[in-house]
């Protein structure tokens, strides 16, 4: 199988141009766009914008060599974080939401960010940890491939939502080399309320299987930085609001039990939270333990969890 993805040694643009094939498809695609499973097919070539308030020139909020991602993504030399501007999603509780919902940010061009990834690459990042990427997939497509020709090598982590759509992320088969989603809930109504998602739970499901299905369960180096495969992250909502138990026995049952789980406790009551009292207060010891409980009864042994008071 060939291989287009930035671990080193392994890439090839000149054998069949396969990454350029999939970038001109995945840049068709923003003629009606449908990269997320909203589907608004909108034209953002001619400017229109959809849900994620996404323009045509992707939007960076920061840049910059991130130390508090999972030991595998940070390692000791930090993370090289691209925050895009704007989400597919609206978290009433988001704790990132100048960015994801207020849109603050500058527009680059496609060469500009691939100067940015090799600018985090000469500065000791780990990888290339792509957060909030799902409505500029097209634009960093091809701002990879003049990274890679200028001499991108670290991995590339691709942190979402998990709101994904199927069809996209098999263009990204063999160009994402880590993946890192959320799996937010696991019932419909709550992930309407509280993130105005429509088709949430069904949507995460097919997309995190579709990524283990590409990548694998996680494969470290001789120094435990990761270099392929899957890290599901998930955040403990108070009252078990998140369904975390269901979500925890569909990972075991559905995709695997050697899972690298992320376990957060980190809620706290932000953005819109007040307007809800079940989300006003954080996460307790009691209920974080029980959810610690439940992936150790899931025999699922690989991930971390944070400390609670």
């Amino acid at each position: 199988m060939d291989k287009f993805s930035t671990i080193p040694g392994y890439i090839n643009l000149s054998k069949n141009g396969e990454l350029e094939k999939r970038a001109l498809e995945l840049k068709k695609i923003l003629k009606s766009c449908t990269l997320c499973p909203r589907e608004c097919k909108i034209n953002r070539v001619n400017s229109e914008k959809g849900f994620c308030n996404a323009g045509i020139k992707p939007k960076i909020s920061s840049y910059n060599i991130h130390n508090g991602e999972e030991p595998p993504i940070s390692g000791d030399r930090g993370s090289g974080t691209i925050f895009f501007t704007g989400c597919t999603m609206r978290c009433v509780y988001c704790q990132n939401f100048p960015i994801s919902q207020l849109y603050n940010g500058i527009e680059y061009e496609e060469n500009e960010l691939a100067d940015i990834m090799l600018e985090l690459q000469k500065r000791g990042a780990h990888n290339i940890n792509l957060v909030t990427p799902t409505h500029y997939i097209p634009q960093f497509a091809s701002a990879l491939i003049l990274a890679c020709k200028k001499g991108l090598k670290i991995p590339i982590v691709y942190n979402t939502s998990g709101y994904e759509n199927v069809s996209i992320l098999k263009l990204l088969s063999n160009i994402v080399d880590v993946y890192l989603p959320d799996i937010k809930y696991a019932n419909e109504n709550i992930a309407i309320k509280y993130s105005k998602s429509i088709n949430y739970c069904d949507s995460v499901k097919k997309a995190v299987i579709e990524m283990h299905d590409q990548v694998g369960d996680l494969i470290t180096d001789e120094n435990g930085i990761a270099i392929r495969g899957l890290i599901i992250r998930h955040l403990v909502l108070p009252s078990n609001l998140a369904g975390s138990g269901e979500i925890m026995h569909f990972i075991a049952e559905n995709i695997s039990r050697n899972t690298y789980l992320s376990l957060m406790s980190q809620y706290f009551p932000a953005f819109h939270s007040h307007d809800f009292p079940e989300l006003c207060n954080p996460v307790t010891k009691k209920e974080y333990e029980e959810i610690i409980k439940i992936v150790e009864d899931e025999n699922m042994p690989n991930g971390w969890i944070q400390p609670i008071i």
